[in-house]
C-alpha cells in the first residue's frame, strides 16, 4: 500500500493541467478557463461534444453545482452538444446555455441551429477550432508513431458566414491578448451565437491512459519518457 501512494504522489507532484499562454494563439485550456471567469456568477449549463474539448472542459471549468454539465462521457457520441443545449435552453429559458465545442464535432448536427433559431434560443456555441479532430490526431501523434490519417479538417465551413445563414451571430476569436473582450462580447450579444475560437492546432490533452495500458502506467505529459514507451499491437488495435 506505501508503494501505491508513493505512485500516487508522484503522479500529483507533476502539473499536468499546466499549460503557458503566449501571445501568439490562443491555448484551448485558457480559452475555457476564460470562459470559466466569465461566467462563473452565471446562471450557466454547458454541454460539451465529443474530443480534446470535452476533456479540457471538465479539467479547467469548474463546476459548483450539479447537473450543471450534459455530456455523452464515455459513449463518445461526436454532435451530443448542440442538440443537448437545444434541450437544456428549452428546460431553462432565463439561463445561460454554452455548447464547448469542437469544429468536428459541431459539424456532426449542424442542422440543429435551425432548431434553435426557429425556438428562438439564445445558445453560445464556443467552438473551439483547432482544424483536427484533436482526440483523434493526438492518439495518433503518441501511439502510432505520427501516422495522422484522416484527422485533419481542410474544407471547414466559414463559421461566420454559417452563422449569418441562420440568422445567427458568428464572431472570430483569435487573439490572446482580447481572449476576455471577445468572450464578453459574445455573451453580450442577444440570440444564438457562433464563437469561432481559433485555438493551438497541435495541443495535447493530458493525463491520458494509453490504449492497453494500465492506470498506473498514465501519461502524464508530452516530456515523460513515457510518451516513447512502445504501445502493444492488441492496444493499437483499440483506437
Amino acid at each position: 500500500m506505501r508503494d501505491w501512494w508513493t505512485t500516487i504522489q508522484r503522479w500529483r507532484a507533476r502539473d499536468c493541467l499546466a499549460f503557458e499562454q503566449g501571445a501568439d494563439v490562443i491555448k484551448p485550456q485558457n480559452a475555457i478557463q476564460r470562459l470559466y471567469e466569465l461566467t462563473k456568477d452565471k446562471d450557466t449549463y454547458i454541454t460539451t461534444e465529443v474530443g480534446q474539448h470535452q476533456m479540457w472542459a471538465v479539467q479547467y471549468y469548474k463546476f459548483e453545482e450539479p447537473n450543471r454539465w450534459m455530456t455523452s462521457g464515455g459513449l463518445g457520441t461526436m454532435g451530443y452538444g448542440l442538440p443537448a443545449a437545444v434541450g437544456v435552453q428549452i428546460a431553462h429559458p432565463d439561463s445561460l446555455v454554452i455548447d464547448i465545442a469542437g469544429e468536428a464535432s459541431t459539424m456532426m448536427n449542424i442542422q440543429e441551429l435551425s432548431t434553435a433559431m426557429q425556438y428562438r434560443l439564445p445558445l453560445k456555441v464556443f467552438i473551439l477550432n483547432n482544424r483536427w479532430m484533436g482526440m483523434v490526431r493526438q492518439w495518433q501523434e503518441l501511439m502510432h508513431g505520427g501516422r495522422f490519417s484522416e484527422t485533419y479538417s481542410e474544407a471547414l465551413p466559414d463559421f461566420v458566414k454559417l452563422a449569418d445563414a441562420f440568422g445567427a451571430t458568428g464572431m472570430v476569436i483569435e487573439n490572446p491578448e482580447y481572449l476576455d473582450r471577445d468572450i464578453q462580447r459574445m455573451l453580450d450579444t442577444e440570440g444564438l451565437v457562433i464563437a469561432d475560437v481559433r485555438v493551438a492546432q497541435e495541443e495535447n490533452c493530458f493525463p491520458m491512459v494509453p490504449s492497453g495500458a494500465a492506470h498506473n502506467e498514465m501519461i502524464l505529459g508530452t516530456d515523460q519518457d513515457a510518451v516513447a514507451a512502445p504501445v502493444s499491437t492488441a492496444g493499437q488495435a483499440l483506437v
